[in-house]
């Protein structure tokens, strides 16, 4: 599976998807004056962002190593992974401040069929960009299309809560919708925020993960001439680790032998998926 081929397909289908539901669903909104569906609405602009800015994210990424970058562009994934969270908080804080101006003046909405369609349409469309893009995410290891899938998820429930506001109008109990509009502001933001960190973390150079770092361990103490194991730390570059590794082997051993041990723990971690390469350092014991 090529990743910058399918990425490039997840961020167009989202981009002609959002683009419709955003026009179906804001023209439904400001028609029935349903905070919530125009909630909903100005959170598929976001998306329609969320999904350029993966385009343009994936394009970068795709570009070869060259002279300034021997590792590749595979960080501007995380980088605008990382724009991405940030207008996500943007829209939730848009989103937040005019359904709770519905409630504060007791805005009515009118009930429509034509809302409860738009509704169903909704959940349909991005129940299956949820299952297509999670997929597709979790085999590429790939952020970017992880954070569009984590975004359909969220409309899902979002336009749940709508449809149920909206049910609730039906029955004259229309505070409901401003309250399912902050709901999804709230949502969106704390969306944003775990985008966010995990974009931070990778572009601030956190170690690997625990479990991550202790199968590496065990796999080095596994290479015959290996005394100890001094550390084991990684740098990100891109999709992948740089692992910087250092061990302990007879100090009386020769170069030549103690140089081979360090080839063969190289070898072997580079099988390790997600390790582009590795920086073995052997001390005397």
């Amino acid at each position: 599976m090529d990743r910058f081929k399918v990425t490039r397909r997840v961020a167009v289908l989202g981009i002609a998807a959002n683009i419709f539901l955003l026009s179906i669903k804001l023209t439904a909104g400001f028609l029935s004056r349903s905070q919530a569906m125009i909630a909903d609405g100005f959170n598929s602009a976001g998306d329609v962002f969320a999904s350029v800015m993966t385009l343009v994210g994936n394009s970068i990424a795709s570009r070869p190593e060259d002279q300034d970058h021997p590792y590749g562009h595979g960080k501007a994934e995380y980088i605008f992974s990382m724009i991405i969270s940030l207008s996500l908080m943007v829209v939730s804080f848009t989103i937040f401040k005019s359904a709770l101006s519905s409630i504060i003046d007791k805005t009515a909405f009118t009930t429509s069929w034509f809302l409860i369609t738009v509704a169903i349409i909704t959940i349909v469309v991005k129940l299956t960009l949820f299952i297509y893009t999670n997929r597709v995410g979790k085999v590429l290891d790939n952020l970017l299309v992880l954070a569009n899938s984590e975004d359909h998820r969220n409309d899902v429930f979002v336009t749940a809560g709508t449809l149920f506001g909206i049910l609730m109008g039906y029955f004259g109990i229309t505070w409901v919708d401003g309250a399912i509009g902050i709901g999804i502001s709230l949502w969106i933001f704390f969306t944003g925020i775990k985008i966010f960190i995990s974009s931070f973390k990778v572009l601030m150079d956190t170690d690997i993960d625990p479990v991550f770092k202790e199968n590496t361990y065990n796999l080095v103490k596994e290479i015959g001439g290996v005394d100890h194991i001094d550390s084991i730390n990684a740098k990100p570059v891109g999709a992948g680790y740089i692992l910087l590794i250092k061990v302990s082997v007879d100090g009386e051993m020769s170069v030549n032998e103690s140089h081979k041990i360090a080839s063969a723990i190289k070898a072997k971690v580079k099988g390790i998926k997600g390790v582009k390469d590795a920086v073995v350092h052997i001390n005397p014991c």
